[in-house]
């Protein structure tokens, strides 16, 4: 059954409405509860979209509508600014619920646009394809496919799990208790993951990077500030340009470089190989001697701490060899100075 609400016309009475004087409340609710939504489309130029896992009884949609200066507006003014200049469409079809506010003309002074969101109320297990140019993006409590993407704020992820593609270039990221397949970018700020497992991908060209308690395939990249890591298992793939890098509580193969500070990294279990690189600052690397270790250490100054059970070579700024026979490679280079400590 498809159901279509389209507000091209003065059609504004229907009672599946409710209207509020402001945009702390919502223009429109439409109650979803017997449309069995399974995927969402949503598009926005003006604000922002939030899409939460309910239970079926509870699914719905909230469109929220302001002026773009922030400044209140009337319902009348807010009915009369949206049929003139735009077309807000909610339709529930073949289970998939559409969203779409859009402008019919360009607007010589942005003031006079709308800027319009959406609270989204859906069952858990959805797929959503979303877009603004005008506000962040919220997600919290879905399995599915998400597809989303924004221009003009943040995202946000709460316990999502599936396959995730989602970027932005004017805001920052957060991601808590998320897992199997993610991969998300920004060019505007930092990024901060915490709680998450299987494959991770986090891009920024514009801020710092904050993992904390993630395990399995992590890539974190960054070109303009540093990367912390704490409580990582798997492998840790961490690389950045502008910054230094602070890795503690790891339990995970490593690859990390960087060419704008210094690497400082503790390691409380090797399982898999080390690699790290740093051509503009020092190496500061401490992990434990119960592992058998082929060892091929480069820096300006070498300085070791019990380095025992060690066959090969060694001087003030290259050491090759074997820790307890060998086996795992552990490969450091740096133009500053390396300090290596087995404890």
């Amino acid at each position: 059954m498809k159901k279509i609400l389209m507000l091209m016309l003065p059609v504004l009475l229907l009672n599946i409405m409710v209207y509020a004087q402001d945009s702390r409340e919502p223009y429109l609710t439409k109650s979803l509860s017997k449309d069995a939504v399974n995927s969402v489309y949503a598009r926005t130029s003006g604000g922002g979209i939030q899409v939460t896992g309910v239970s079926a009884g509870e699914a719905r949609i909230e469109v929220y509508i302001s002026g773009n200066n922030s400044k209140t507006l009337s319902k009348d003014e807010i009915t009369r600014r949206l049929q003139e200049d735009y077309t807000l469409t909610v339709e529930v079809s073949g289970n998939k619920l559409t969203a779409m506010a859009e402008p019919r003309r360009s607007f010589s002074n942005w003031k006079n646009g709308l800027n319009v969101s959406y609270k989204i109320y859906v069952p858990v297990e959805v797929t959503t394809d979303l877009s603004t140019s005008g506000g962040g993006i919220d997600l919290s409590n879905l399995k599915g496919t998400q597809n989303f993407s924004t221009s003009g704020g943040g995202l946000a992820l709460s316990k999502i799990s599936g396959k995730v593609r989602g970027k932005t270039s004017g805001g920052g990221i957060t991601l808590e208790d998320c897992k199997e397949d993610i991969v998300l970018s920004t060019s505007g700020g930092g990024i901060r993951a915490s709680n998450c497992s299987g494959a991770l991908r986090l891009n920024t060209s514009g801020g710092p990077i904050e993992l904390d308690r993630l395990s399995g395939e992590i890539e974190a990249e960054t070109s303009g500030g540093g990367i912390r890591g704490e409580n990582i298992k798997g492998n840790l793939l961490a690389h950045t340009s502008g910054g230094a890098i602070k890795l503690r509580g790891l339990s995970c193969g490593i690859d990390a470089s960087t060419s704008g500070g210094s690497i400082d990294a503790e390691i409380t279990e090797v399982v898999a190989a080390i690699s790290m690189n740093n051509s503009g600052g020092n190496i500061h690397l401490k992990m434990p001697a119960n592992k058998g270790l082929n060892l091929r250490l480069r820096g300006d100054k070498i300085s070791v701490s019990d380095l025992t059970n060690f066959s090969g070579d060694q001087d003030d700024n290259s050491i090759t060899g074997k820790v307890n026979g060998g086996g795992i490679p552990v490969n450091v280079s740096t133009n500053g100075n390396l300090t290596f400590a087995l404890k």
